[in-house]
Order: C-alpha cells, then structure tokens, then sequence
C-alpha cells in the first residue's frame, strides 16, 4: 500500500524487516549510527542492509553531535542518502556537511519558527523531547505545535506514533511524513510486520478523509 505521506520507520536493525517494510510501503528506512542508542548498528551492518535494498529506498542516518568527519565517512561507508541530525548541532556546524541532511528538532512546550529557518533546509523533523533522551523517547508532543509549524517547509512529524493514534495526526497535522520507531515493534530493535502494516493502513485511512 502506497501512502501520499513518507512514512518512515527508524531504528532498523535486520535487513529481513527492512525490506519487508519496503514491501509494506515504507519509503524512508532509518537506521542509527550514535553508538549509545539501543537500535545502534555498526557501519559495516548498515552497509550490509543498504546494498539489499531496491533503490527507490530512501535511507537515514541517524547522528547525535557526531563531527562532520564521521557523518560523511559513515554515508560515504554506507551507502546512505541522508543524514539525520539528532543532536545539538548548530546551523554553522550542520551547513558545513558536505552530504545531504536534515535537522531534528526536540519539542519541550514551544519551538520558535525562527530556530527552524535558521538552519536553511526546507525539510526538518519535530520529535518529544526527554530530559537525558535524544530521541526513541516512545512518547507524543503536543501536535498544535506541528500545525503551527507545518508550512515552514516539508515536516516529518515523529514521538509517540503508533498504529492506533498516526491516523488522528495525520488528519490534524497533515506533515510531508510520519517517523516511527518504538511504536511498531514487537520487541526493542525488532519490527513487527502487522503493526507496521497498520501503521500504514492508518496513515491510507486518513487521508481518504482529507
């Protein structure tokens, strides 16, 4: 099944799963590279994903405050198309990449637009924020703060999705994308197929009302 909106689901560990998600209609495949995440994998394991994959797959690389030098080795190792950055870093340090990235943005009760536009990319990422957490934190935000934010550019709306409430952010946010992770696994680091199945069948159900 084909959805007008990117899903994406991140954190990807085994390539069997990552290319039933393809099948599934995924888009995007995320797979994290900061070595402190439980859904971390070495570049070597990614690289071994990657070449399986057909390549209409959009693939990610999830960094948190690595240097320039190791996100561009990692892509270049890896065969990944987009860095995903997760972390602290700044617009001068993110627009000195030489690959092609995005910024996530971890959403406490606000976010200023301003903080957004300072990075110059029309794609951007908006995730809950946890004290400690960057990211994975299985829990939901306030998604008045996506609305608000949506038409600044092409938003991947993650945090706390899952089967049974992607359908209702979709209708009320309508972002470019949705990122899951947690929210269709069966186990940590383990994605189950009928949840991500529903997870896309959510997704179709809301926009048939759009």
């Amino acid at each position: 099944m084909s959805t007008k909106t990117i899903i994406k689901v991140c954190g990807l560990t085994q390539a069997d799963e990552a290319l039933t998600c393809v099948e599934l209609g995924v888009q995007w495949l995320g797979f994290n590279c900061y070595q402190k995440s439980k859904r971390y994998l070495p570049p070597e394991a990614i690289a071994t994903i990657v070449k399986q994959l057909p390549p209409a797959a959009k693939t990610v690389g999830v960094f948190v405050n690595a240097s320039a030098k190791e996100i561009e080795k990692i892509l270049q190792q890896t065969g990944l198309h987009l860095a995903q950055l997760h972390g602290d870093e700044s617009p001068d340090f993110a627009n000195t990449l030489q690959v092609p990235w995005f910024r996530a943005f971890r959403v406490m009760n606000d976010l200023a637009e301003e903080e957004i536009r300072s990075y110059g990319q029309e794609l951007f990422l908006l995730d809950a924020a946890q004290t400690g957490q960057y990211g994975g934190t299985g829990h939901a935000f306030d998604w008045k703060v996506a609305t608000r934010l949506r038409d600044h550019g092409k938003l991947l709306l993650a945090g706390g999705l899952r089967p049974d409430n992607v359908k209702e952010a979709v209708l009320q946010v309508r972002p470019f994308g949705v990122d899951v992770a947690s929210g269709v696994e069966s186990a940590t680091s383990r994605k189950d197929p009928q949840k991500v199945a529903n997870f896309i069948a959510a997704v179709a159900q809301a926009e048939a009302r759009w």
